[in-house]
């Protein structure tokens, strides 16, 4: 915000130069970016957060001072001349939309000359950058700079009936704005209407129609509080910024807004002439309980970690108009209307500190850094990405909430899901119990954008209800999960190495189980305890994500597994001295027969040579009779003392195809 120091003087004489202000402000919180030095005025160009709305006017700003500087805050004094005539004979209002339009006030000028603004009102304006139009627009935004309140002058008699109706727009409606735009309205945006349509886009712009020209005689004024969500939403979606849609987006003082009216009048009646009308039209639905909130002066010592006088803190919040009242360790406050952005003890902390002074904050004068090792559980994350990467999966950041129909898919117990009532997330507020959801809505905007394959993974917590939990907390739980298009075998391999990768010397185990969204699903044991499930998804997941064409594959294991698995002691064996001989085979098994069952009776007689005992290929076709299956396994023996001879291989060979055949009925397949 642009403020002229010889403005600025009218509200507060602070004795202090360009410079010394500028830097008072930034201490309390508003940066200067800029001074610029004019014939004669100076400009300081300082910035405003955006929680501080009522420093978007020269009182505000001014009121920042009187509290840094102890000097005192002279407001207008304000006094109006009315006619005989009630402004209700003139005008009406009607608000349709209250939650939208917390008040709306309005009054009627009469009688007005148009004309060009006095030089000295020139001046100010132009100094801080906006242009003159005449003396009745150039009141308005001069008191909207002065109050950070934007009113808005209509030509009285383009306003049909004199009747002001706030309403959302009906669909199809249009309205040409003051400079000229020609803008589409949509039935989410709140105008400022009379009984033939649109004059204004409320809290934006006004309407080309309605507008101040040289042959208005009578003005009817605006001043009103809009929804800050909706005036911005509004703005952006028609490219019409404004200073008045910036300072209703960032919420203005609603008490002052009658007070703002009457100033406006005052500054037309002395520029224009005119006589104002009798009164005000006052609609104010619902008006705002004042804001009350305390301070612990311990909490004040604790978060600030210094020790602040008593004395100066019951001056600064004096000075700030919260009129404090101690009683034992806490101070009890009430909040001027102005300051909407202070409701809760940390605030009143946050306030106290920025008057009393950063710079108080002791400082030390070298800062020591501690350069520490990565953590466990850091380690172990940049490893598994590392390896998941080498594997072709690309890592995903998601939401940590869904919604309860992917929730309700994925549910195995059924249990109560834990949400959140927040209005903002009506849609996907529930609380993740598995990752894979998330990464299925990953994995569709992948397929519809045809980027394939795909393979992603997401590393994050999961929230299960906790049944037994006498606080009420949730048992959460960190999740590796993974989700790719293809086939469970390949999905089976890098889960294996991913496991073998932390820990060699792991036993792993894929069982065949029964999950609620799987076609086919498997549970993952590493040394006989359970760590996750893998799967290939069902239909009533692809269903849901319209995947039509695609065979798709998802993991979830527990992460805090892999962590205590990689704590384990690692068995180092050196490099084979002597080669090994491997040996398939392919058998003819009845279809039930599972591949871990084949493992088992394979080990049942297997010397101490074997090795290893890995998984080929399985086949079904012609040759093979109905129901059952050919599965191809790759066998490797090898001594540590000596090189085998095939003669003994044989032997090894001939004890194990036996077993098989006794065990599950296998069949050696011949070609």
């Amino acid at each position: 915000m642009k403020i002229s120091l010889n403005w600025l003087n009218d509200y507060i004489e602070t004795g202090l130069d360009a410079e010394q202000i500028a830097e008072t402000l930034s201490n309390m919180g508003f940066p200067c970016e800029s001074i610029e030095k004019l014939d004669n005025d100076t400009v300081i160009d300082v910035e405003v957060t955006s929680n501080r709305g009522d420093c978007l006017g020269y009182i505000g700003v001014a009121r920042e001072l009187s509290v840094a500087t102890g000097k005192e805050l002279k407001l207008p004094v304000v006094v109006l001349d009315e006619s005989d005539t009630d402004v209700t004979q003139l005008a009406q209002v009607e608000v349709a939309e209250p939650e939208l339009c917390g008040r709306y006030t309005a009054r009627v000028v009469e009688g007005v000359k148009i004309g060009p603004s006095p030089d000295w009102l020139v001046e100010r304006l132009e100094a801080i950058g906006m242009r003159t139009v005449n003396n009745v627009v150039d009141v308005t935004n001069y008191v909207m700079m002065e109050t950070g309140q934007p009113p808005h002058a209509f030509d009285y008699d383009k306003v049909k009936d004199g009747k002001i109706i706030v309403r959302k727009a009906n669909k199809g409606e249009n309205l040409v704005s003051i400079d000229g735009s020609k803008c589409e309205l949509t039935p989410d945006m709140l105008m400022i209407t009379d009984p033939n349509g649109p004059v204004g886009i409320a809290g934006v712009m006004g309407g080309l129609e309605t507008e101040v020209t040289d042959t208005t005689k009578r003005i009817l004024l605006e001043d009103a509080s809009f929804d800050p969500v909706s005036i911005r939403t509004t703005s952006r979606r028609l490219s019409l910024p404004s200073e008045a849609s910036f300072r209703f987006a960032r919420i203005v003082d609603i008490e002052k807004i009658d007070w703002a009216s009457q100033r406006t009048c005052q500054l037309i009646t002395q520029l224009a002439g005119g006589k104002v009308a009798k009164g005000v039209i006052d609609i104010y639905p619902k008006k705002k309980e004042p804001v009350k909130t305390s301070m612990r002066l311990s909490r004040l010592k604790k978060l600030l970690g210094i020790e602040v006088p008593l004395e100066e803190v019951l001056r600064i919040l004096t000075a700030l108009k919260f009129e404090p009242d101690l009683q034992n360790d806490v101070v009890s406050c009430n909040i001027p209307t102005w300051r909407s952005d202070v409701h809760r003890e940390v605030d009143l902390i946050e306030e106290v500190a920025r008057v009393y002074g950063y710079h108080q904050v002791p400082t030390e004068k070298k800062i020591q850094i501690e350069v520490v090792p990565v953590n466990a559980r850091q380690r172990l994350t940049d490893s598994v990405g590392t390896y998941l990467n080498a594997c072709g999966y690309y890592e995903t950041i998601n939401v940590t909430f869904t919604d309860n129909i992917v929730a309700g898919l994925f549910n195995e117990s059924d249990s109560a899901y834990l949400s959140v009532k927040d209005e903002s997330r009506k849609s996907a507020n529930v609380l993740r119990q598995t990752l894979i959801g998330s990464l299925m809505g990953v994995l569709q905007t992948n397929v519809n954008a045809r980027n394939l394959p795909c393979r992603i993974f997401e590393i994050a917590d999961t929230f299960v209800p906790a049944k037994d939990n006498s606080d009420g907390l949730p048992n959460e739980k960190t999740k590796l999960a993974l989700v790719c298009d293809g086939d469970l075998r390949t999905l089976t391999g890098v889960v294996e190495g991913l496991i073998k990768n932390i820990s060699r010397n792991a036993i792993i185990e894929i069982t065949p189980s029964d999950l609620k969204w799987a076609q086919t699903g498997a549970q993952i044991k590493v040394n006989s305890q359970p760590i996750g499930v893998m799967a290939v998804v069902g239909s009533a997941i692809k269903d849901k994500f319209d995947f039509k064409e695609i065979t798709l594959c998802a993991a979830e294991i527990d992460f805090e597994f892999l962590l205590q698995l990689e704590k384990g002691q690692l068995n180092v064996k050196p490099i084979p001295r002597f080669p090994a001989i491997q040996r398939d085979l392919s058998i003819i098994v009845d279809e039930d027969v599972t591949w871990s069952q084949i493992v088992k009776a394979v080990e049942e007689k297997a010397s101490t040579e074997l090795e290893q005992v890995n998984f080929t290929d399985i086949y079904r076709g012609k040759g093979i009779p109905s129901g059952q299956k050919s599965v191809t396994l790759s066998l490797q023996f090898r001594d540590e003392d000596g090189t085998l001879t095939h003669e003994t291989v044989d032997t090894f060979q001939k004890e194990i195809v036996q077993n098989l055949c006794d065990s599950v009925k296998a069949v050696l397949r011949d070609s």
